[in-house]
């Protein structure tokens, strides 16, 4: 008697495109692909078959995530630049209103966020500072009124109750304290070479910065 051999049922078949199984991280990977692109390269020349080579899959993969560059780049800044933002965030809410808090919560989350995000100060460089930057928008329309704008804010008003230096602009002291924790990662590179300083490591870093800080506002605590 012959057994009859049963046909797969169509629910069980993959559509065109779709992965295999076995692989629930290659949209991760992805998105990490191209946020080293997007510091190493500008986001403009980031290539997808690059990102893709990158993550160890095949350009059809980026488009049956993200349908498209603008896409990838979409769910990067929401998946990836957002959530270390609100990190930063919820260190300044939890620092309350007094200005030596606000300072090293600040100074410390950046140093904290760069080393669990090496990409940051190259993205930051590239796709903000630059004039034609892709990132410049998203930091004026969201990320200023979540960390730069409110850092101002609360330093603004501690500074009406006397509580730090009157000589001080509060909107240039944020300034100032962006280019004292981002410039120096970005740049390390350079001054490392310059003065030999091979020996300045990421701890030493953040010591001398809160220690200039001291100074300059009196009272911050370095340890």
């Amino acid at each position: 008697m012959q057994v009859p051999v049963s046909k797969p049922r169509a629910s069980a078949r993959r559509g065109p495109g779709r992965p295999a199984g076995g692989v629930a991280d290659q949209r991760e990977r992805l998105l990490d692909a191209a946020l080293r692109s997007y510091a190493k390269t500008g986001i403009a020349a980031a290539s997808l078959r690059r990102i893709a080579s990158d993550a160890g899959v095949t350009p059809a993969m980026v488009h049956y995530y993200f349908g498209s560059k603008e896409q990838l780049r979409a769910a990067v800044v929401e998946e990836r630049v957002m959530p270390v933002i609100a990190v930063l965030r919820e260190r300044l809410d939890a620092a309350g209103n007094d200005p030596r808090a606000l300072v090293t919560s600040f100074v410390r989350g950046v140093h904290a966020a760069v080393a669990d995000n090496p990409w940051l100060p190259s993205l930051w460089v590239r796709e903000v500072l630059s004039e034609t930057g892709a990132l410049r928008d998203l930091l004026v329309t969201r990320i200023s009124p979540q960390v730069p704008q409110l850092l101002a804010k609360r330093l603004a008003a501690a500074q009406k109750q006397g509580d730090f230096n009157a000589d001080l602009d509060p909107r240039l002291l944020v300034v100032s304290l962006i280019g004292l924790t981002l410039f120096p990662f970005a740049a390390a590179p350079i001054w490392r070479r310059i003065f030999a300083a091979a020996d300045v490591d990421n701890d030493a870093l953040l010591r001398h910065t809160l220690a200039l800080l001291d100074h300059g506002m009196g009272g911050l605590n370095a340890h």
